[in-house]
């Protein structure tokens, strides 16, 4: 008898534990699993590691990413998008804060490499359909797209900037540009215990460029971080709370399942209209 409810009660946890994994999230899915699965679309999340003034994780970008696509795509999967979240590119572009203490570079070249590797798996799986979600301001994929286009012309790679999704003036007093309002916001819903108090946080006070063209933004150039902001933060955080974050998270990934569940069903022979 108690042998059997040994049994028993091994069984529930092994049940358990099997309804607890997300078979759209690779890392968490296994063989059995995958091998049962048409998946359609690859999702690829890509953060950065770097300083996010005083108060947030070297890792929110990668936390911000990550959780954006694992949502979405857990919300287009109820939907019968077959998709699947590749795990997390932890390190982005961070070319100008080479003097930040720990800030990890990945330069663009190399994101190229990664890219390419990772396409031509897919493309052996027969999975013709790549978002990347993107979490750093650093990282832009545009000219990546382009070459991966030429190499694997049957492959559609697309990417999107997940804080970019919703006007975030529409959520936030003031959104800022790096570890501001937006950002401390979304982490504090979703990793209150990684946010220090907020009168820890530097005011996220930056400089801009002295030039016109500059200033406007209609010409471009790399920041120097370190001459910009002190508390390495563009952008005031003190306004932020985790409702408001939640509330443009949800919104957010709303919208990029709608997106997923879209480019599931479309042809990549037929995009156009």
């Amino acid at each position: 008898m108690a042998n059997q409810l040994a049994s028993t009660n091994k069984n529930d946890k092994n049940k358990e534990m099997n309804t607890s994994q997300r078979p759209y999230v690779l890392a968490e899915t296994n063989w059995k699993s995958v091998r049962e699965q048409k998946y359609a679309v690859a999702i690829l999340p890509w953060g950065a590691t770097e300083a996010h003034n005083y108060h947030l994780p070297y890792g929110t970008d990668n936390i911000l990413a990550e959780n954006a696509a694992i949502e979405a795509a857990k919300k287009a999967w109820s939907k019968d998008a077959k998709v699947i979240v590749l795990p997390n590119i932890p390190f982005g572009v961070n070319t100008g804060q080479m003097d930040v203490d720990l800030c990890i570079n990945m330069n663009p070249s190399t994101q190229m490499a990664l890219l390419k590797d990772v396409v031509q798996v897919l493309e052996a799986n027969k999975i013709r359909k790549l978002v990347i979600i993107n979490g750093h301001g650093g990282n832009n994929f545009k000219q990546i797209i382009r070459e991966l286009s030429i190499i694997y012309p049957s492959i559609f790679v697309c990417s999107l900037n997940w804080w970019q999704v919703k006007d975030g003036s529409q959520f936030f007093t003031e959104p800022g540009d790096h570890a501001g309002e937006l950002e401390t916001a979304v982490v504090m819903h979703l990793n209150p215990n990684l946010v220090l108090p907020l009168d820890a946080a530097g005011d996220g006070k930056a400089k801009t460029f002295k030039i016109k063209g500059l200033k406007e933004g209609w010409v471009s150039a790399q920041r120097k971080w370190t001459q910009v902001t002190k508390d390495t933060g563009v952008g005031n955080p003190k306004m932020a709370s985790p409702e408001n974050g939640a509330n443009f998270f949800w919104a957010v990934t709303d919208s990029i399942a709608e997106f997923l569940k879209d480019l599931h069903e479309v042809d990549v022979d037929n995009m156009y209209e």
